[in-house]
Order: structure tokens, then C-alpha cells, then sequence
């Protein structure tokens, strides 16, 4: 997901094939957190369909759905302001947005595409715009489907999507958190990023937390954001991309078992990461 559209690349080759153009108009590209363009992006389980969040600078967002057989945009619907994070349901039939700046997650059937917001605010809206205490990163746990939403270290949300009924559970890490994932045996890890405020909270970190609630909190060094994890569930990559305490150009990669982390390099400020 780019500011202009969404970029087809070939991993084998390493060509890129394809820019999707955006239906939605934000604008003239540009950069930095708030720029407009594609954000959260995640593919149907069949592969047939791609959903990517559109920021749309000054209003809501919109979820595109995009024909990656044909490789254009057939649907465009409305969303929550700046969708971090585009989720898909294990059987592909819900798309969940994450609304960063509207406290929410937008749930988007496959079939018929009518929106339906839940709101997400464990610590309440106040501060609107201005709070650090929104919505960043989503999960969706294998074993019911419901959607993880970690905060600060303190609190997880837990998303029913089908009732919108939302419960909280206390979380250990004391630090503001962005990406998270899954492993197939249910694990949940969040990255990190360090304290909110100068002296008020822990660093860096990766906190593992079990289905029974109990959690592991792996100290990282430095700024990182986002997290993937291998096929075995036994190894995290961890981007050292660009937060509010700065970047690092590589990826700490961790050993699940037992905690030792290396570092690689991985380009400038890297985001995202997936294994393929």
C-alpha cells in the first residue's frame, strides 16, 4: 500500500509489476504519518481480493477492494479516520479496519460491504485527535475470531465482531504499543515502542502473551513498530522503522523460546514485514 495506489510486485523476480491507482482521491502524494494513500493492507484467504485503508486527510477513511486477478479497484467503502490496519476474518467473509484517529474498527462484510462501526476506546475519546490513547494494530484470534487490540502496555481490547460487545484485560508491558500478530497455537505479540511520556513507562520491548493471559516481555533495543512471525510460530522479526522516538534501519530478529535477539539489516526505516 502506497501513497498513489497499490504496488504488484513479483517476489521471485523482484520486478514490480503493477500500481493500482486509488479510487479515492487524497490528494497530491506526500509523506510523513499523516500523508494520504493506502495504510493497512490485507489479502482475502483465497487470494482473490485485496483490501487496503485509504487515509484520506481532514475525514474518514475508506476501505478499497481491490480484484487482484484483474488488478483494479471494484468497491470503495466509507471507514474510520486513518486505517492503520485492514484485517480479514479466517473464513474471508468480515474485513476489520482499525480507525486510528476515530476510536474504532469498521466491520465490512465480504459479501454485501455495508459498514457497521464498534467503538474501541478502553481509556474513553478524551483528547480526540490529540490522544495517544487510540486504536493502532488488530489481531484476529484463531480460536474464536475475535479482534485483539492491544494499548500502553495496560490494556487488551477484546472485539466480539459479531455482537460489537467489547471486554478489557490487563496487559504488563507499561509501554505505547503498535504491531501486532498471531501465531497459529494463539499467542498474541505487540511491539513496544517506549513510554508515552519522558520517565512514564518502559522501553522498547515484545511482549508474548498466551492464550491463558500470562505474557513474556522481551526488552528490544531501540525504536521498532511492527512484528511478524515465522511459520513454526518459534521466531518474531521485528521492523525497526520510523516511531515517534526515531528508527533504525534493520530488524531484530528474536528467538521465542528463549529471548536472544541479532539484528539485520533491512534497508532505510523498514515498516512492514511479512513471511512469505
Amino acid at each position: 500500500a502506497t501513497a498513489e495506489g497499490v504496488t504488484v510486485v513479483d517476489t521471485r523476480t523482484r520486478e514490480r509489476l503493477a500500481r493500482i491507482p486509488h479510487r479515492t482521491d487524497t490528494g497530491p502524494a506526500a509523506d510523513g504519518e499523516y500523508r494520504g494513500g493506502g495504510m493497512g493492507i490485507a489479502l482475502s484467504p483465497d487470494g482473490a481480493h485485496a483490501y487496503v485503508g485509504v487515509n484520506v486527510p481532514g475525514t474518514t477513511g475508506m476501505l478499497e477492494v481491490i480484484d487482484t486477478a484483474a488488478r483494479e479497484v471494484t468497491a470503495v467503502v466509507p471507514v474510520g479516520r486513518r486505517p492503520f490496519d485492514v484485517d480479514v476474518s479466517p473464513d474471508g467473509a468480515e474485513v476489520y479496519v482499525t480507525g486510528h484517529d476515530s476510536f474504532d474498527v469498521t466491520v465490512v462484510p465480504a459479501g454485501s460491504l455495508r459498514p457497521r462501526r464498534i467503538e474501541v476506546a478502553p481509556y474513553g475519546t478524551g483528547g480526540g485527535l490529540g490522544s495517544w490513547l487510540k486504536p493502532h494494530y488488530a489481531a484476529v484470534r484463531p480460536a474464536d475470531g475475535k479482534l485483539l487490540l492491544p494499548f500502553e502496555g495496560e490494556r487488551l481490547a477484546v472485539v466480539d465482531p459479531r455482537t460489537g460487545r467489547t471486554t478489557v484485560e490487563p496487559m504488563t508491558a507499561d509501554t505505547h504499543q503498535h504491531g501486532a500478530t498471531m501465531t497459529a497455537d494463539g499467542r498474541l505479540l505487540v511491539v513496544g515502542t517506549g513510554a508515552v511520556e519522558p520517565g512514564d513507562g518502559e522501553g522498547p520491548s515484545l511482549t508474548v502473551r498466551s492464550p491463558d493471559g500470562t505474557e513474556r516481555v522481551f526488552p528490544l533495543d531501540g525504536p521498532h513498530e511492527d512484528v511478524a512471525v515465522s511459520r513454526d510460530g518459534r521466531t518474531a522479526y521485528v521492523t525497526g522503522g520510523f516511531t515517534r522516538d526515531g528508527y533504525w534501519n534493520g530488524i531484530t530478529v528474536v528467538d521465542l523460546d528463549s529471548g536472544a535477539t541479532r539484528r539485520l539489516a533491512a534497508g532505510d526505516r523498514p515498516l512492514g514485514v511479512a513471511v512469505l
